[in-house]
């Protein structure tokens, strides 16, 4: 039998899930650097996630667009194989900068970690096809478009392609909001809901996490 709904509000059940696992000081330390340099990192939520996803796969070649201060990065060496590489883009340098200061906190080998400087629709061309294990995206709102279409180029089959913001602070949900952001952001959903190489699930984690597995 279901039991009846609590009276708890809808802010506490999510703080609660946010939440669900403790930081260490090393992602502590990033996340105040990427709110110092402007650049909002994925909640703890959907950071646990990025783990999860990364350990479930035995990830050993992913790809991140927008390193930002390390934070997802972070996520993401902290699921993978112990002898796999991260690939991060990123067009700003204190970014970067930042994200090599966590690593070197947290005792990731140099080796594990590429940072790649520029513009990721100038970079992801470069990448190989069917390379990676898992993408991930937190980037520029209006080229989400176009991410998705590397990112089910450069994934194997049985990768993941995850794009975080997705609810874009509800605004995607509401029809009336038509601003470029909120639309390329509903195109995406729309394209992987739509896509039959992906099996997709959109996640209510911080702002929204769409996480899609590529079949073939």
């Amino acid at each position: 039998m279901t039991p009846e709904p609590s009276s708890t509000g809808a802010h506490v059940v999510r703080d609660y899930v946010e939440h669900y696992l403790p930081e260490d000081e090393v992602l502590t330390g990033a996340r105040r650097r990427s709110a110092d340099l402007g650049c909002t990192a994925i909640g703890s939520g959907g950071g646990a996630a990025l783990r999860f996803l990364a350990a479930s796969l035995q990830a050993r070649a992913v790809v991140e667009v927008g390193t930002g201060a390390g934070v997802s990065g972070l996520c993401l060496l902290g699921g993978m194989a112990q002898d796999g590489v991260l690939t991060s883009i990123d067009v700003e340098p204190a970014n970067q900068r930042a994200a090599r200061q966590a690593f070197t906190e947290a005792g990731v080998a140099v080796g594990r970690t590429r940072l790649i400087m520029g513009q990721a629709l100038d970079v992801l061309p470069r990448l190989t096809d069917a390379g990676y294990d898992l993408v991930f995206v937190d980037a520029i709102k209006t080229e989400y478009p176009r991410y998705l279409e590397h990112g089910i180029r450069l994934l194997r089959p049985g990768g993941v392609l995850a794009f975080d913001n997705m609810l874009w602070g509800g605004r995607v949900a509401e029809p009336g909001i038509r601003d470029p952001e909120t639309m390329a952001l509903r195109e995406v959903a729309r394209s992987v809901r739509d896509d039959d190489r992906l099996v997709p699930v959109l996640l209510p984690l911080g702002d929204g996490l769409l996480v899609a597995a590529k079949l073939s």
